[in-house]
């Protein structure tokens, strides 16, 4: 199969769809790997790391989509990307699909077969490709909201976890997932004051025996979130819906009883956000205002931090791209239900249902579309 990986265009997105090792196991396999010039670079993997291990360096994103059956990308594919598409061209990438209509409309009209990364799942009930991501932007989170607590930033002045005869910053988790647990580990670490929040008792029990008294742990009500994020010193929203738009747990009310001064960081934003007041924002300008309160809100948390995320998404996706690069993606899908459940869209119909449900679409079961 012809696998084609191009250069990421997203704002200061400096990951890369495949790193040298994997392409050196895909063309042991017998694939034919092409990647835009300069693709890895800004991460220290450079055209001849990857001439070196057979791929074919293309000079333009169009040669690399005109050329590849298999197009493997970390984010969304933008709107200049969409018009590049084909039909039956298997396009393998974080989708984040639900809360991006333009999105939506440029996959349906390319024909192509798109499966999310954020979907895919494993014998577990995990989501094994987003974890690793999902990992890193918990504990990001924590990095990222203790930099903006600092006066220099506009926060009040706040060490996350004070000194001796200081009292430390109070951190309010929202989500018990993998960004949530990673969040609180970071945060401990540092010696904030942590609780997380999360509407799944046999989740908070796993938590309580993971950390122990190191943190609190909070069924998730309306009173008992205004409650703790009205103390806040920093908010962290780690609220997943598979597929579907976040919740919006947090009301602008809310964010206007916090204190001057105080973070929220939304790591839901990919899907949409969890706070009334989130709008999407880049790391080129990260932060804004509402009632005083600091909102951080890039929507590729991970990318700050591009060469260890690359890696880690590498170790994921690996196994999945050689099985679509080895059957095809067909019979690779049909295969393997995990792989199924990350399809998206596909011969112009959207085949995940909440995404589905949350864009006013309808909905095509993922065996029909692919026998369409």
């Amino acid at each position: 199969m012809k696998i084609g990986i191009p250069k990421e265009i997203k704002t200061r997105e400096y990951r890369v769809g495949l790193v040298p090792g994997s392409v050196r196991e895909l063309t042991h396999n017998g694939h034919e790997v092409y990647i835009e010039t300069h693709a890895g670079a800004a991460i220290g993997y450079h055209d001849d790391d990857y001439k070196v291990v057979g791929a074919t360096i293309l000079s333009s994103p169009e040669e690399v989509f005109e050329t590849a059956d298999l197009i493997i990308k970390v984010k969304e594919p933008q709107p200049r990307e969409c018009a590049l598409l084909r039909q039956d061209q298997l396009l393998f990438t974080f989708l984040h699909l639900a809360p991006d209509p333009r999105q939506a409309e440029g996959l349906i009209a390319s024909g192509c077969t798109a499966i999310a990364y954020e979907t895919v799942t494993d014998s577990h009930g995990g989501f094994p490709l987003l974890s690793p991501m999902s990992e890193v932007a918990g504990r990001m989170s924590v990095q990222v909201g203790a930099h903006n607590l600092e006066i220099a930033q506009g926060g009040p002045g706040l060490l996350l976890g004070g000194v001796p005869g200081v009292e430390p910053a109070r951190v309010v988790v929202l989500g018990g997932g993998v960004v949530g647990t990673n969040a609180a580990r970071m945060a401990l670490g540092l010696g904030a004051k942590v609780t997380i929040i999360d509407r799944s008792i046999p989740r908070l029990q796993e938590l309580d025996h993971l950390f122990g008294a190191r943190i609190h742990t909070v069924y998730s009500t309306i009173d008992n979130i205004e409650r703790l994020v009205s103390n806040a010193d920093l908010v962290i929203g780690a609220i997943l819906l598979p597929g579907a738009s976040a919740p919006k747990l947090i009301t602008r009310d809310m964010i206007s009883k916090m204190r001057p001064g105080s973070v929220v960081v939304d790591v839901a934003i990919d899907q949409g956000g969890c706070f009334e007041t989130s709008k999407p924002t880049t790391h080129n300008d990260p932060t804004y205002l509402v009632d005083g309160v600091i909102h951080y809100c890039v929507a590729n948390i991970p990318g700050a931090v591009a060469r260890t995320s690359t890696l880690a998404l590498n170790h994921a996706t690996l196994p999945f791209i050689l099985q679509l690069a080895n059957l095809g993606g067909e019979k690779a899908l049909l295969q393997n239900l995990h792989l199924l459940d990350g399809l998206t869209v596909c011969n112009g119909h959207i085949t995940n249902e909440a995404a589905a449900r949350d864009l006013g679409k309808p909905f095509l079961a993922p065996s029909l579309a692919l026998a369409a």
